[in-house]
């Protein structure tokens, strides 16, 4: 068979397991994710084996320290990832949840209830976690899967994989419900994105090359998010300590993710004294200040920002900084460069703290909040398959709910249309 008949071959498979998928009750399906939990506990070693087949490649064609830990499994990682699949199986079904219920003048029950999308092609890079979290998610749903990992995870990710699949055909459940393509050529990818006639929605995770590639080439709807340009607005009621911690939070506790904060903005009442105060802490903790000539005539270490540092995603100690003259220029800023994905404020004011939450337009908006909690888990979703900064089908963390659609409902007492 050629790449393009083995992958249309897989996604036919996995439309006709989509329907049992969706058949199952909830008990059942979190009876399937314990066993695909305890299955990769017990094959922890098999995994590790495969994985260092993975990471002895990775070495040789030059991977970053970075890259190669991200890459690695260990029987503590391992486990992690059992949990975190354990974790999806105590969260509440949303399949069959019917979200609303009105009646007509008719007498017509109209309503409203949550069914799978499915199928879901997740396409990701680099973590094979990813295999197994993507994989829970999607079938707690409801959904069948189709997952296509990066090439230097290709070891690790077959054997999570047929793991995962043992416990599905264990309880006669398709094993197509999880699909892994198995092979590494890009043509997989772009094949991938032609099926859809069989795959509802693609999810890409990875950098923004991949997801950017996702979009220009499927014919399948995307759910996506190109990068986490966040920002702080600390307005002119705000607590200079309360800032501090979250801003520095914010920045340093884990630069390298999309919910960092890449951009901070401050109030030009407060800028005198807040400038320096705040270019102290960040300077203590090795940022690197790049503000405009505002913000660097109360911190002239700051070297000068350009245009492209307020587009930037810099995923590092870098931060760019601006002065602005009100809250309305804030909130211009934000939405001209923003990538829709997480803003917060900073204040004492209620009704700026309303105003930003009703104007700002991201997928998350905060309020005396460190950026770092855009995250599912963090925001109480347990789980979350992606990030979406598209507001059609879903926009912010992506968890359970966003994996399902809705139908509607009617009850009728024999009512015809006059």
């Amino acid at each position: 068979m050629t790449v393009a008949e083995q992958i249309k071959s897989i996604a036919s498979a996995a439309r006709q397991a989509s329907f049992a998928m969706a058949k199952l009750s909830p008990g059942v399906k979190n009876e399937l994710l314990l066993d695909m939990a305890q299955a990769l506990v017990d094959n922890a070693p098999k995994i590790v084996e495969e994985n260092k087949k993975d990471l002895e490649a990775g070495e040789k064609n030059g991977l970053s320290a970075a890259m190669l830990d991200r890459l690695m499994l260990n029987e503590a990682r391992i486990k992690g990832m059992a949990d975190a699949i354990r974790e999806v199986a105590a969260l509440p079904d949303p399949v069959g949840e019917v979200t609303g219920m009105w009646k007509r003048p008719n007498d017509l029950m109209v309503g409203k209830m949550r069914i799978p999308l499915g199928v879901i092609g997740i396409i990701y890079e680099s973590r094979p976690n990813v295999t197994s979290d993507a994989a829970a998610l999607c079938l707690k749903s409801g959904n069948a899967v189709v997952l296509r990992g990066g090439s230097e995870a290709i070891h690790s990710n077959l054997a999570i994989a047929t793991i995962l699949q043992k416990a599905l055909a264990n309880r006669n459940i398709p094993a197509a419900a999880l699909s892994l393509i198995p092979f590494t050529e890009r043509e997989g990818v772009t094949e991938m994105l032609k099926q859809e006639e069989y795959i509802d929605v693609i999810i890409p995770r990875g950098g923004e090359g991949l997801i950017r590639f996702v979009v220009q080439n499927s014919k399948i709807p995307v759910i996506k998010h190109y990068k986490g340009v966040c920002h702080v607005f600390v307005d002119a009621s705000a607590d200079f300590e309360m800032a501090k911690r979250i801003i520095v939070n914010a920045k340093v506790q884990r630069p390298g993710v999309c919910n960092a904060l890449e951009t901070l903005l401050i109030h030009r009442d407060i800028a005198e004294r807040f400038v320096p105060f705040i270019a102290e802490a960040l300077t203590q903790e090795k940022v690197e200040l790049r503000g405009d000539e505002a913000f660097r005539k109360y911190a002239p270490a700051a070297g000068a920002a350009t245009e492209e540092d307020w587009y930037a995603e810099y995923l590092e100690l870098i931060l760019a900084a601006r002065v602005v003259d009100d809250m309305d220029a804030a909130i211009e800023h934000i939405n001209k460069y923003c990538s829709l994905h997480t803003e917060s404020i900073i204040t004492s004011d209620y009704g700026n703290a309303q105003r930003f939450i009703r104007e700002v337009n991201s997928g998350v908006v905060m309020v005396n909040a460190s950026t770092r909690f855009s995250d599912g888990n963090q925001l109480g979703l347990g789980a979350e398959i992606g990030i979406s900064t598209t507001k059609l089908h879903s926009f912010g963390p992506m968890g359970l709910t966003d994996l399902t659609t809705t139908k509607f409902i009617v009850y009728g007492e024999g009512q015809v249309r006059a």
